[in-house]
């Protein structure tokens, strides 16, 4: 491995590449530790429900909002507005024959999620601000720097609120610079490589945590106490989770295709046999996302009803009850509907991401065929049938990454900082990123004759048939 790393940078454009990256990752964390002069007290200070509501987001969203700083909102917003130009093109038609113009369409539907964005920027800054001005903080005022909150007399109490949406909604965009710059000048893809660089940033301090809970004795895996035992767990259950994340999120179904004869003078063409790839894990890290975000929100929701309602309100009980179980995240009832959201959303992205008609046209077109089955209907039938099986693989594959933190969280009280990385959105995008990584520079590897990283090392795609 430190030959293929001395390789790496003993081939000057390449070397640049990651050079570049690495620096532009640099910024991006730097970033990170630049705080707002507006905000008196991070939520990590104060701690409470909001602090730790703030601390599960960070996990799956790469960016710490209870830090209150210039990249606070991360890149969130965009990932944000891809997702809804990527639901609407499937829906809008406008945007949908946009879609097929190529790149000038995809230049045009850039702009539009750069717009999108700005606006998501100031609305979600905004609501922060205001969210931060009645959490509980010193002398009542939140916490938002009494300094700026006495400016009512010279009317330059709003003025401040202008200038910190302002600076987060440019910190927002100038993360959207850098992931451009790091796809033309860099190496990777940009906006994965800055979510995978936040994610990897909460480790050292995850990994701090864990050492300064840990004893250097037998606990018996009683929960709240980490010792040895319950040590060698989470490394066992680590490296179980990462080979099988990595197994499914390369796995394939694949599907063989013919090409068919033709005769040009007096030579033969076609006739060869192929595959057509299907991925078992389709709908990526999505499903996760929307499950959890739709899980945080009820809770939130109910909790803070039954407080407006009051103690001696004969709602206050039930919404209590309701809010408590669903933000509990060891609760039988919570896993049951992560799980099944999961389950509806991973069929309801891949509908959307994958069109079988789509596909069986190009394949009739380009003159291949899946033996045993007619060019056209039944074409399409049959790769839908296909992705509909493998679908429920992967949604299955999914729930079971997605609850391991929540056990782990539950059952041996370990703090959600640490199990957060035993599963979930933020180990699926590392795992992608990094493959995504090792495969581009592999290409430039290859191309200049050197072996890949990957090669003589179990590398490679394994099918799953």
């Amino acid at each position: 491995m430190f030959e293929k790393l001395r390789i790496i940078f003993s081939i000057p454009e390449l070397r640049k590449k990651v050079m570049l990256t690495i620096g532009l990752l640099a910024v991006y964390r730097i970033g990170f530790h630049i705080p707002l002069p507006m905000i008196a007290t991070n939520l990590a200070d104060t701690g409470g429900t909001a602090s730790e509501f703030f601390e599960k987001i960070t996990v799956f969203a790469a960016s710490d909002l209870r830090q209150a700083t210039i990249f606070g909102l991360g890149i969130m917003p965009y990932i944000s507005a891809s997702i809804i130009f990527q639901l609407l093109g499937s829906v809008w038609k406008p945007l949908e024959e946009l879609k097929k113009e190529g790149e000038a369409g995809r230049k045009k539907l850039n702009e539009y999620t750069r717009y999108l964005t700005v606006a998501i920027c100031v609305v979600q800054s905004y609501m922060y601000l205001k969210f931060m001005l009645m959490s509980g903080g010193p002398a009542g005022y939140g916490n938002i720097n009494p300094n700026f909150l006495n400016a009512d007399a010279t009317g330059l109490y709003f003025g401040w609120q202008v200038v910190a949406v302002l600076v987060m909604t440019c910190g927002t965009v100038f993360l959207m610079w850098l992931g451009e710059q790091i796809d033309e000048y860099g190496i990777g893809n940009g906006i994965s490589l800055l979510i995978m660089a936040g994610i990897l940033a909460q480790m050292p301090k995850a990994l701090y945590e864990l050492i300064r809970n840990m004893k250097t004795e037998l606990t018996g895996l009683s929960r709240g106490q980490i010792g040895i035992e319950t040590l060698v767990l989470l490394v066992v259950l680590f490296v179980g989770v990462v080979f099988g994340v990595v197994f499914i999120t390369l796995g394939q179904r694949k599907i063989p295709t013919q090409s068919a004869k033709f005769t040009r003078g007096r030579r033969v063409y076609g006739g060869t046999r192929q595959h057509l790839p299907l991925r078992i894990n389709q709908a990526g890290v999505m499903p996760i996302i929307f499950a959890s975000s739709l899980l945080m929100i009820p809770g939130m929701l109910m909790a803070g009803l039954a407080s407006y309602a009051g103690s001696e309100s004969i709602l206050f009980k039930p919404l209590n009850l309701i809010g408590l179980t669903m933000n509990d995240q060891a609760s039988f009832i919570f896993n049951l509907l992560y799980v099944a959201l999961i389950f509806f959303f991973c069929y309801f992205w891949t509908a959307i991401t994958f069109n079988p008609k789509e596909m069986s046209d190009n394949l009739r077109d380009s003159g291949t065929f899946i033996p045993g089955y007619r060019p056209g209907k039944r074409t399409t039938d049959y790769l839908e049938k296909v992705m509909v099986r493998i679908t429920y693989v992967g949604a299955a594959f999914l729930s079971v990454v997605a609850i391991v933190p929540t056990v782990v969280y539950g059952s041996l009280g370990v703090p959600y900082s640490i199990a957060g990385f035993y599963g979930g959105t933020g180990l699926l995008i590392a795992v992608s990123v990094a493959f995504d990584l090792v495969q581009k520079i592999d290409s430039h590897l290859v191309m200049r004759n050197y072996r890949g990283l990957l090669e003589g090392a179990g590398g490679g795609v394994s099918p799953v048939v």
